[in-house]
């Protein structure tokens, strides 16, 4: 019975092991599957660029998480090789107590056989029993001798069961060398991959450094051309506007002075009673001009797109250009088709065509301009007057950017506005 006791709670530490480990491993499997998913996932994003010029930093990025992801699935193998390992020392010891078990059964029963051996015979047997001293001794000698054969089919069980559970242990044994190895064999490959997407990352990141500098340099170059052309753009607007001032000074010089002879006073007294124009209300110089204003400010949100067709791909204001370049914009960029017609957003006239590599054109509605930047070619000329969705020129390409655009502006005087809420949604 104490033997059954030992052999009983060493099988159900081996059970109470076997299910813990399983429990573990899956939950390790599983991870070790998501992570293999997010790799793939990541996996995706970089196979997606690689044909691009430059890499972007969201794909350096990508990179380095995939490179972390790495790390973090060989973590998670190490882990289950550990709860392997331990199984297989686990295992290994209950295999050697069940051998000793074993043995001491093959022992046990090797008495048996031989106490057997030496009692064979019928006579023996009977000797043994009326040999008793009395009644009760002769009984109990009786229920040993029916024991004592029950017993011997007993140990022959018992040992034939502990070899089974050998072969069961020798076989998980097995199983467990076999995933070992296998785990072992993936973190090889996984660390090659490793040691590999650390090179490229080193290069790329690399690269990226040597093509942001190349990159800074070209934007600086552009945003010099494009002040430069928004300079000549603001100039044209303020000497139109200057021009306007001195024009309202002039009138109300006029009317003082008609005033004065007919009233009486003095000029200076005369003009105080004058209606004076201030900021970009000086443009509203005629009915004309006045209307204009009126028309441009009541169809705000509604008026229609330089181009037939395109999307804006740069909003006004303070923009982050690429890769931590920010600036501020006072125009949108509209991307649309290779030498797209481009139309006047409203009529009015044209008091400016400006050509600095790419041209610009300058329409006046009343106190309100539209600016039109990014032009390959021109048909309207200075002091033209035009009506709404009438074409100006064509858009010019963008070798850099791959695409063509058209940069629309809108002031009012002198104070730019935000095109987007000026044209139709």
């Amino acid at each position: 019975m104490e033997f059954k006791k030992i052999v009983l709670s060493i099988f159900s530490i081996f059970l109470f092991v076997s299910v813990g480990f399983g429990q573990s491993s899956l939950e390790l499997k599983k991870q070790r599957e998501r992570l293999d998913k997010e790799i793939a996932e990541l996996q995706k994003i970089l196979s997606a660029k690689t044909q691009e010029k430059l890499l972007s930093q969201r794909e350096v990025s990508a990179l380095s998480k995939q490179l972390d992801l790495r790390e973090d699935k060989i973590s998670t193998i190490n882990s289950e090789l550990r709860i392997i390992n331990n199984n297989i020392v686990s295992n290994n010891k209950i295999v050697d107590k069940l051998k000793d078990e074993l043995e001491k059964l093959r022992q046990d029963y090797e008495k048996m056989i031989l106490f057997a051996f030496r009692n064979k015979n019928s006579y023996n047997k009977m000797m043994f029993i009326f040999a008793s001293k009395d009644f009760n001794q002769a009984f109990k000698r009786v229920k040993y001798l029916q024991q004592f054969t029950d017993a011997r089919k007993v140990k022959v069980s018992e040992i034939e069961g502990h070899k089974k559970q050998i072969e069961l242990k020798l076989a998980q044994l097995q199983r467990d060398k076999q995933t070992q190895q296998a785990l072992l064999k993936e973190q090889q490959s996984e660390r090659n991959v490793i040691a590999k997407d650390k090179a490229a990352h080193s290069q790329q990141l690399s690269q990226i450094v040597k093509e942001e500098r190349g990159f800074k340099g070209q934007l600086t170059k552009k945003q010099q051309e494009k002040r430069r052309l928004d300079a000549a753009i603001k100039s044209a607007i303020a000497r139109e506007v200057e021009a306007a001032r001195k024009a309202e000074e002039e009138r109300r010089r006029r009317l003082a002075e008609a005033e004065a002879k007919k009233s009486g006073t003095t000029v200076a007294e005369a003009e105080k009673k004058i209606e004076k124009k201030t900021g970009s209300a000086v443009l509203n110089n005629s009915p004309e001009a006045t209307k204009l204003s009126a028309g441009f400010s009541s169809n705000r949100g509604r008026l229609p797109w330089p181009v037939s067709q395109g999307n804006i791909v740069r909003n006004y204001g303070n923009v982050t250009v690429e890769r931590g370049v920010r600036d501020f914009y006072d125009y949108i960029r509209i991307r649309t088709a290779d030498n797209a017609s481009v139309k006047t957003i409203f009529e009015g006239t044209v008091i400016r065509v400006i050509n600095m590599g790419s041209s610009a054109v300058i329409v006046q509605h009343g106190e309100y301009l539209s600016v039109y930047s990014n032009l390959k070619s021109v048909s309207v000329r200075n002091g033209q007057k035009i009506s709404t969705g009438t074409v100006i020129g064509t858009t010019d390409s963008d070798p850099d950017a791959g695409y063509s655009y058209v940069d629309l502006s809108v002031y009012r005087g002198q104070t730019h506005m935000n095109p987007s809420s000026w044209i139709a949604r």
